[in-house]
């Protein structure tokens, strides 16, 4: 970057779930700070996320972790350029804190506000440690509450070209592990219980969407799974949790793999990459690799800290959106169900 260009410096806020996150991103790629607040063990004890609780949790927070990310910038609001925020989608309750805390700093320091979509956010993670990433490329969002195939077209120009027709992933991941006893988060304990089973155990199903092969559906293969338990209880088998969770896993990964790799051969697109909470586990990741190498693509990805949600993917995404001249007004509202490309 030339002398002559002036640095974007943006602070940006995410509250959307249950994590509490400020972090200063400058000219899109270079991240700060990033301070992350999680309360996974504070839901934990109700088996999954309380949008109440959760709620309450980022009022106490949001402010503390907003004034942490700047003294660890050495920045002030003052030399901020922008403040950006999640929008939508996520819980409502969740979302108006940190849309609140944002405008109220925006309006304060006299700073342009930038909502951002935080599926764009998961997306824009890769181009934090990947600095030679540019569009187009293909992008496979897997999260709690999304599972997204995208084709970034251009920064901030998505299509979606499958999306999943009922539970997400990672949504699936997490009833599965309730199912046999592990608890939340399910994503990470049945990722570390897999590695002690035989993925192969257990021919789990994999749905094909008949209308449009790129979408997915995971609803089938959580209810096969409790089925299975469900008959091996009746028959008096043992049910073995390694082995249900790993060939659970690999029915996941499989699809997610399939799909992705059918997308970049049709499409004729050489970079590929992964984002979202999901896309910090090893089998996907790995499986994910393997089958990029064999197609001769590009393989991107976050490191795990830049997939579940944090706010330097927010400040990222909003950097590009800074530079196509986007401003919100002081009437930016949450928008829990909000689509990607939508205005």
């Amino acid at each position: 970057m030339g002398s002559a260009e002036k640095d974007v410096v943006i602070l940006a806020v995410e509250s959307s779930c249950d994590e509490t996150a400020a972090a200063v991103v400058r000219n899109g790629r270079e991240v700060l700070s990033n301070i992350i607040f999680s309360q996974i063990a504070l839901h934990t004890q109700y088996g999954g996320v309380v949008p109440e609780i959760a709620s309450r949790k980022h009022i106490e927070k949001i402010n503390q972790v907003m004034e942490e990310a700047l003294s660890e910038a050495h920045m002030t609001l003052d030399e901020i350029d922008a403040i950006a925020v999640t929008y939508g989608p996520g819980l409502v309750g969740a979302l108006l804190v940190g849309v609140a805390a944002a405008k109220a700093a925006a309006y304060a320091a006299g700073k342009p506000l930038i909502g951002v979509h935080h599926i764009e956010g998961h997306i824009s993670a890769n181009y934090i440690e990947n600095k030679e990433l540019k569009p187009p490329f293909l992008c496979l969002v897997v999260s709690g509450g999304h599972t997204h195939l995208v084709q970034v077209e251009d920064y901030g120009v998505y299509r979606i070209v499958g999306r999943t027709r009922d539970d997400a992933a990672g949504e699936a991941f997490d009833k599965v592990a309730r199912a046999i006893g592990l608890g939340y988060p399910g994503g990470p304990k049945i990722e570390k219980v897999s590695r002690e089973g035989n993925a192969d155990a257990i021919a789990f199903p994999r749905a094909k969407v008949a209308e449009n092969p790129y979408d997915f559906s995971f609803s089938g293969v959580k209810s096969a799974v409790l089925n299975f338990i469900n008959s091996c209880k009746m028959k008096n088998i043992p049910v073995v949790q390694a082995d249900i969770a790993a060939s659970f896993q690999k029915a996941v990964t499989d699809v997610l793999i399939e799909h992705a790799m059918m997308a970049v051969k049709e499409f004729q697109i050489n970079k590929f990459a992964i984002a979202g909470g999901v896309a910090s586990n090893s089998a996907l990741r790995t499986g994910m690799q393997e089958a990029c190498k064999k197609q001769g693509v590009e393989f991107y990805h976050p490191s795990p800290v830049f997939c579940t949600d944090n706010a330097a993917m927010i400040g990222t995404a909003a950097y590009y959106e800074y530079l196509a001249g986007r401003r919100d007004g002081w009437d930016l509202n949450a928008v829990p169900n909000l689509r990607l490309g939508e205005r």
